[in-house]
C-alpha cells in the first residue's frame, strides 16, 4: 500500500495528530540545528526607530563620519577582519602603566663616551628613561631561623628562643605558601600536580599528598569564614540560587560521582557554594534554613515546592529563563499580515 493509500484510510481525527507529531518534531529538527550551526545568543537587536525619541526626549547630534575614522582592518584570507580596540589598547605601546605595588628594578648603563675620561672631565645634566617588562621564574624561598642556644655562666641554665609558631603543628609549611597554594589551585586554577612540578622545578623536594594534605588543613581553617559568609547571605532581603553539576568522587567502575554545588547570592554581592551529593528538595531546606524573603530561581520544581512550604516566602522566576521560552518559541507561530506575531 501507498503512502496516498495510506493517507486515504486515516481519519480526520488521525490526520490532525499526525500534523501536530509532524510539527514538533520540524520544532526539534530545528533545535537541533540551531544547537550545532546557528547562534547561541539569545539577545536580539532591533534597528533603532525614528520617530523614538531618545532619553529624556532629548535628539543626538548626528555624527559627521570625519568624527570617527574606521577602525583597523587586517587582510586574511581575501576578506577584512575588523579589530575592537578597547581604551587601553588606543594607548601608544610604549607607554607600559603599572601602579606602586610593581616592583621596579633599576639598571644604571654606563656612558661608553666618557669611559676613559676623569669625573671633572663631564658634566651630567639630566638622564633618559626607558621601561621594559620583564618576567621573573615565580620564586620560593627557604626561611632560616637560627636560634642561638645560651647558657649563663652563673646558673648554668640553658635558654633558646622559642621557633616561630606554624600554621600548623610539626609543619614546615610557611602561611605564604599556604596562600599562594590555595590562591593558584582555586583562582587561577592551577591544579596540584602542576604546582608540584613547579617545586621541583625550584629545587625543593616534597610529596605531592602533602600539597592535598596541606589544601584540605587549610580549607578546615577557613570554614568559620565560609559559615560567616554563609549566614551573611542569608539576612539578604533578595536571595538567589541554582545548582551545578561536578563531578567529585569515585563511583565505582572508573566513573566518578556526580555531585552539585549551590551557590547562594545575596544583596551584599556575597557568594557561598553549599556542596550535596544530590539534587534534592531536602537539600534547599537544609542551605536556605529560616529564611524568609525573595527567592529567586528558575524553573527547577524543588525551589516551587520549597517555596509552598514556607510561609512569607516570595518565589521570583528568573528573567533570563522567561525569556527563553520566547526565543524558543519565536518561529512555532507564522507572521500576520502586519508583521507581527498572531499571538
Amino acid at each position: 500500500m501507498t503512502w496516498e493509500e495510506q493517507a486515504a484510510t486515516l481519519s480526520p481525527a488521525e490526520i490532525v495528530a499526525l500534523l501536530a507529531e509532524n510539527a514538533k518534531l520540524k520544532r526539534q529538527v530545528e533545535w537541533f540545528q540551531r544547537q550545532l550551526f546557528g547562534r547561541k545568543s539569545e539577545k536580539r537587536l532591533r534597528e533603532p526607530d525614528p520617530a523614538q525619541l531618545t532619553l529624556a526626549g532629548m535628539l543626538t547630534a548626528p555624527v559627521s563620519p570625519a568624527d570617527h575614522p574606521p577602525p583597523p582592518t587586517e587582510t586574511v584570507k581575501a576578506y577584512q577582519r575588523r579589530f575592537r580596540l578597547s581604551g587601553a589598547d588606543l594607548a601608544d605601546e610604549s607607554e607600559l602603566r603599572f601602579d606602586d605595588s610593581v616592583p621596579v628594578q633599576e639598571i644604571v648603563l654606563p656612558n661608553p663616551e666618557v669611559a676613559d675620561l676623569p669625573p671633572d672631565a663631564y658634566e651630567v645634566i639630566g638622564e633618559k628613561v626607558t621601561y621594559r617588562l620583564a618576567q621573573r621564574p615565580g620564586a620560593y624561598v627557604i626561611l632560616k631561623y637560627r636560634r642561638p642556644l645560651i647558657k649563663r655562666k652563673d646558673t648554668e641554665v640553658l635558654s633558646c628562643p622559642p621557633a616561630p609558631p606554624a600554621v600548623f603543628e610539626k609543619s614546615f609549611a610557611d602561611v605564604s605558601v599556604l596562600a599562594g597554594l590555595l590562591i593558584d589551585k582555586f583562582l587561577y586554577h592551577l591544579p596540584l600536580y602542576r604546582q608540584h612540578q613547579r617545586l621541583q622545578q625550584a629545587g625543593i623536594r616534597l610529596s605531592r599528598g602533602t600539597l592535598t594534605q596541606w589544601v584540605q588543613r587549610a580549607a578546615e581553617l577557613l570554614e568559620p569564614i565560609y559559615y560567616a559568609v554563609l549566614s551573611s547571605i542569608l539576612q539578604s532581603h533578595v536571595l538567589t540560587m541554582d545548582e551545578t553539576g561536578v563531578k567529585a568522587g569515585r563511583a565505582g567502575n572508573g566513573k566518578l560521582h556526580k555531585g552539585y554545588f549551590w551557590p547562594l547570592y545575596g544583596d551584599k554581592d556575597e557568594v557561598a557554594f553549599p556542596f550535596a551529593a544530590s539534587r534534592a528538595q531536602a537539600v534547599v531546606r537544609e542551605a536556605l534554613g529560616k529564611f524568609c524573603g525573595v527567592f529567586l530561581t528558575d524553573g527547577y520544581i524543588v525551589y516551587r515546592l520549597f517555596a509552598q512550604t514556607v510561609q512569607g516566602l516570595v518565589q521570583a522566576q528568573c528573567w533570563s529563563h522567561t525569556r527563553r521560552q520566547f526565543v524558543d518559541g519565536a518561529g512555532a507561530e507564522p507572521l500576520s499580515g502586519d508583521g507581527a506575531r498572531s499571538y
